[in-house]
């Protein structure tokens, strides 16, 4: 309990503070997460709606195995870009390893499964009068899909919010693919696994409450946005 309550006391004393080097890995952590779910989002919401609105052989399989990379452990996700950018890897010559870009396409990576699988599921809640009124109107595809998001919003949003939380959470990718190179690469979860393992569970406790924070406040502004 002793230990608990200093966490909370150094997590406190770190935010009042401002302390410099606290700051930076939390405005790391912030844009590594924040760019990764943006470039998710532009890729895996056109691709859900393609998905839901189109029937072929094998969209039933393929949903179910989205639904089964939602539980994927990030150190398999860490792995496979490691080996995919390594320098033996096939895109090894990008020569990315170890920086900020091989962080946001691990996090990318990991939560493009719960972005996918969400908005499908947000496209089969919506009225299907919806669509046929959209495309007797004219209306083309790009424009029906438009249509379809502004009616799924609340739950495209709340999907949104989960995967952000996902990567922002998630530690195994970025030890693996980013090395924790201090002033460089290194975020919140990774700063917590080294304190941890150096005996510093004051530090490692403040910096856990520091990004439950940092959640808490992204979830109310979503929520917020959501709600307006």
């Amino acid at each position: 309990m002793t230990a608990i309550w200093r966490g909370h006391t150094k997590a406190i004393e770190l935010i009042v503070s401002f302390a410099p080097e606290g700051v930076e890995i939390a405005a790391r952590s912030l844009r590594i997460s924040g760019a990764s779910c943006l470039l998710a989002c532009l890729a895996c919401l056109p691709l859900g709606s393609l998905i839901h609105f189109h029937n072929f052989r094998g969209k039933r399989a393929l949903v179910n195995v989205i639904q089964t990379l939602f539980s994927v452990p990030t150190v398999i996700i860490g792995l496979f870009v490691f080996v995919l950018f390594s320098q033996a890897g096939p895109l090894g010559g990008l020569d990315i390893m170890f920086t900020p870009a091989a962080m946001v396409i691990g996090q990318m990576i990991l939560i493009s499964p719960i972005l996918l699988g969400l908005t499908i599921s947000a496209f089969s809640g919506i009225d299907k009068g919806i669509i046929d009124t959209a495309i007797s109107l004219g209306a083309s595809g790009f424009q029906t899909t438009l249509v379809m998001l502004r009616e799924a919003r609340y739950a495209v949003l709340a999907a949104v919010i989960m995967a952000f939380g996902r990567a922002i959470s998630e530690v195994g990718c970025a030890l693996m693919v980013g090395g924790n190179i201090r002033g460089f690469t290194r975020v919140m979860t990774t700063a917590i696994s080294l304190e941890t393992s150096k005996g510093e569970l004051e530090l490692s406790m403040a910096l856990g409450i520091i990004l439950l924070f940092l959640a808490l406040v992204i979830n109310i502004a979503l929520n917020r946005l959501q709600q307006r």
